[in-house]
């Protein structure tokens, strides 16, 4: 293992004080925003922030939920109006909460023991300005203008003088103790400032400034990462791969280049005394102790989208993004907890009030995890007095992409060097990674050997000689080792060397380019052959490219959109002496016109003729708010703010093409695109009947053309009978009969119809007498007689001599076709005492008419299977 080295660096350096922080950063501050409270009555306004309780951002929803760490329930919601969906930089102490919104910039400051808004201001969108809480000192961090302004969190007005660093500075928060920590990674230092004390509201005497501690922890140009500590700062020098704390004014440094095989990163705070260094390539969490004593474990899973782990409690958390999951590690590294959720989107972790939150701002659940390590679910949108249902569940992430083929990093492009007073300026161009994050570049030359951040790509080699001419060359390392290197143009150095420009200007342009211009520089007695710019955004100072003139166009995509940038220049003379660094230019953010919506989908609306319902993912903004989205549906066109839109007016059973474009300040961006077809009628098609003697069953499918059909059966003069669309029966049907039978489906856009014929089954019935007894009643049945017996047939249904059209002979099989009302007839003995006022049409010389009292019906005798005539 490597050893932990003590040292004790502290110095004082000398901080320009004085101006603004930047343009708009403190103004008035003044204006309301308008938040709203939710589910509280006017008698509860007081609710100060509970000692375990932690405000949490819902993006879906544009609201805040405060979550008890004991209960893990909600007590209190805020929404915040027009910041659906932005992402959202939330700090807090126990009596105040201030947002930053990211695509805005707005910065609002409220009051939790009154809930009301105590200022608000504008800041530059996107990444680049935070803000720091600790008790009554507040404090704004610009970290791309490394200026750090001290504000009185009741106002937010200035307090003392801001302190002033080169751009490009990092960190930017409180440490247990309640000092503000920021890393110089262009000087190689981390300064630890105490803000002044505020006044009393009545006092008048003027206040101090902040204090500032400094202390070197690396070589300058190196990558540094910052995490504060409960008395102190940790700091994670990527370039040379150490870790360095700062401990009541110790330095201890712990090699770890052994050990890190990537850039590793650090949480924001860390809670007790070891420290956990997050390597996302290898999926690697490496705990640093006080000691200087190295535990390194693995996170299960695959994919690079790990957050850093944080300590809690003894134990270690760390987010997987991709898999949507916390993994908890004690503290020998085994893996103890597997915290799932319905997570997509980034995931927080934070260690508030004696509990660990750990929110999904885009879904509708966090966690709470006491100090037993004991994980309760909260719902963010429970009793939500807005009233719906919450937002749907962000869909289960997609599986992480396929590891890259990794190798050693390309070779650095655009070597230059640049001449001054004894010295010389190194810069380039971007390495290929080769599937490997590139942790630093080596510049060699003039017997010097420097290590450069992989996000710094300029470094001034001092101790040069004058009228000596040199070469460098610069090579990238990556997890696999150095790649290629390449070699700079010779420079000599000369105390001859032009002035730098007196100011520089930036203009974020709508199609992505950032044009930097500049004053012509004095080359004082030789001509200014170009201009080398840099660009320094939080943590990172890097060239962007050189101009003859004094225009420099940054082409689109070269800097990272959303994030704020500064620029500045150096003037090379036809010598090959550069001036030093202008003036820093103001701040911008590049900004395109959005990128393509995500997951778009177009469905049918079944209850809706000529309607489809379209969803989608928010679209990358690129730098500027979506304010609204395009939708264009066939030749239907309509503007939308939210993710969804029902589009209507369109014909029916029409294939249509579904469009989907972002807009914001840029303009429409690239649209997604996807196909739709809207409700058709239904088609009906029939696939089978069968029949018994008095009912009928069609069968048939339909094809509901993407609505909801609903079916009926009918036959002519006679009213439909609904069922299912699949097969429905028709009973009461006259025996041995030929219907036609028609199938309609219905549905929001219409009908569709088939027919089927089918003929129900014959109904035969045996003409029953049996003879009974004694005397007459033996023959009675023989045959046709004067006078009544059985099986008597007629025209009309009763007992007329006059109508009778014949006598069948017991056994006949008749058949049978409806029934009808006429005169009682009883069988008497001769058909088991059978009574009825039935009588039965039967095929006999034609459709004539017997009682039924002698017609024993086949299939049970049931006079009600039957049809009325």
């Amino acid at each position: 293992m490597d050893e932990a080295v003590p040292t004790r660096t502290p110095r004082s350096r000398s901080r320009v004080r004085g101006g603004l922080v930047t343009v708009g950063t403190v103004l008035a501050l003044l204006a309301a925003m308008g938040l709203t409270v939710l589910g509280l009555g006017s008698a509860d306004n007081a609710v100060a922030n509970y000692d375990a309780s932690s405000w949490l951002w819902s993006a879906a929803r544009s609201e805040l939920a405060r979550v008890n760490g004991v209960t893990a329930r909600v007590d209190t919601r805020m929404e915040v109006p027009a910041a659906r969906r932005h992402p959202m930089q939330v700090t807090q102490t126990d009596r105040l909460l201030v947002l930053r919104d990211l695509n805005t910039g707005q910065i609002s400051a409220l009051d939790l023991a009154t809930l009301q808004i105590t200022a608000t201001t504008p800041t530059t969108p996107g990444l680049g300005v935070s803000v720091a809480l600790h008790e009554d000192a507040a404090f704004v961090v610009d970290a791309v203008q490394g200026v750090v302004r001290q504000l009185d969190p009741r106002s937010l007005a200035p307090v003392g003088e801001p302190v002033r660093y080169p751009p490009g500075i990092t960190g930017g928060a409180f440490d247990g103790a309640g000092r503000l920590w920021v890393a110089v990674p262009a000087e190689g230092t981390v300064s630890a400032i105490t803000p002044a004390v505020l006044p009393s509201e009545a006092a008048d005497s003027p206040v101090g400034s902040p204090r500032v501690q400094t202390y070197d922890v690396a070589e300058a140009s190196h990558e540094l990462v910052v995490s504060t500590l409960d008395d102190g700062v940790a700091v994670l020098d990527r370039t040379a791969g150490a870790l360095v704390t700062v401990v009541d004014g110790t330095t201890r440094r712990t090699p770890l280049a052994s050990t890190l095989t990537g850039p590793g990163i650090l949480p924001v705070r860390t809670s007790g005394p070891v420290v956990p260094v997050t390597v996302p390539g290898q999926r690697q969490v490496h705990a640093i102790g006080d000691g200087g004593q190295v535990r390194s474990f693995k996170v299960p899973g695959d994919g690079d989208r790990l957050g850093p782990a944080v300590a809690w409690a003894g134990r270690f958390y760390c987010a997987d993004e991709a898999a949507g999951t916390v993994y908890g590690f004690d503290a020998a590294g085994q893996l103890t907890d597997t915290i799932r959720g319905r997570w997509g989107g980034p995931l927080e972790l934070e260690v508030r009030e004696n509990y660990l939150f750990i929110n999904a701002p885009d879904a509708a659940t966090a966690r709470v995890v006491d100090d037993s390590h004991q994980v309760r679910e909260v719902d963010k949108y429970a009793n939500d007095v807005l009233g719906g249902d919450p937002p749907p569940e962000p869909p289960p992430p997609p599986p992480p992409p396929k590891k890259p083929q990794v190798n050693k990093p390309g070779a650095p492009r655009n070597v230059s060097a640049a001449a001054g007073d004894a010295r010389a300026r190194v810069s380039w161009r971007p390495a290929a990674a080769n599937g490997a994050e590139i942790v630093r570049y080596v510049v060699e030359g003039a017997g010097q050997r420097l290590e450069v951040g992989a996000n710094q790509r300029s470094v001034e080699v001092t101790e040069l000689t004058n009228g000596e001419t040199y070469r460098f060359s610069v090579h990238a390392v990556n997890a696999k080792g150095a790649g290629p290197t390449r070699t700079s143009n010779p420079v000599t150095p000369t105390a001859d060397v032009p002035d730098a420009p007196t100011e520089v200007t930036a203009e974020a342009r709508a199609d992505g380019t950032v044009v930097v211009t500049w004053p012509e520089a004095n080359g004082q007695g030789n001509t200014i052959a170009r201009y080398a710019v840099s660009a320094s955004s939080a943590g990172a100072n890097a060239p962007v490219g050189e101009a003859t003139g004094t225009e420099l166009v940054v082409k689109a995509g070269e800097l990272e959109y959303g994030t704020q940038y500064a620029f500045t220049v150096v003037s090379v003379n036809d010598k090959g002496a550069a001036s030093e660094a202008s003036p820093v230019s103001n701040t911008v953010v590049p900004f395109t016109v959005p990128g393509e919506p995500v997951e778009l989908r177009a469905s049918t609306v079944a209850d809706q003729p000529g309607t489809v319902a379209v969803q989608w993912a928010p679209a990358v903004a690129n730098g500027r708010p979506v304010t609204g989205y395009v939708v264009e549906v066939g030749d239907k066109r309509s503007e939308v703010t939210d993710t969804q839109a029902t589009v209507g007016g369109l014909g029916d059973g029409q294939n249509v093409t579904v469009r989907v474009r972002a807009v914001n300040e840029a303009g429409e961006g690239a649209q997604a695109t996807t196909t739709a077809r809207t409700v058709a009628a239904p088609r009906v098609t029939v696939t089978g009947s069968s029949a018994t003697a008095t009912a009928a069953t069609v069968t048939f499918t339909v094809d509901a053309g993407g609505g909801q059909a609903s079916c009926t059966l009918s036959r002519s003069g006679q009213p439909a009978k609904s069922g299912p669309c699949s097969s429905i029966t028709m009973s009461g049907l006259a025996p041995g009969t030929r219907y036609t039978f028609t199938v309609t489906a219905t549905n929001a856009a219409g009908s569709g119809t088939a027919t089927r014929a089918q003929q129900t089954d014959a109904l035969y019935g045996i003409a029953t007498c049996e003879n009974g007894p004694d005397g007459d009643q033996r023959t009675y049945c023989d045959r046709d007689r004067d006078g009544r017996n059985g099986n008597e047939i007629f025209s009309v249904p009763r007992q007329d001599n006059d109508r009778q059209v014949g006598w069948a002979e017991p056994g006949t099989r008749l058949k049978a076709y409806c029934k009808v009302r006429g005169t009682d007839i009883d069988s008497w003995i001769y058909n088991d005492n059978k009574q009825s006022t039935w009588w039965v049409q039967v095929e006999y010389s034609g459709r004539n008419y017997i009682p039924w009292a002698w017609l024993n019906l086949e299939g049970g005798d049931d006079i009600n299977v039957l049809p009325t005539c």
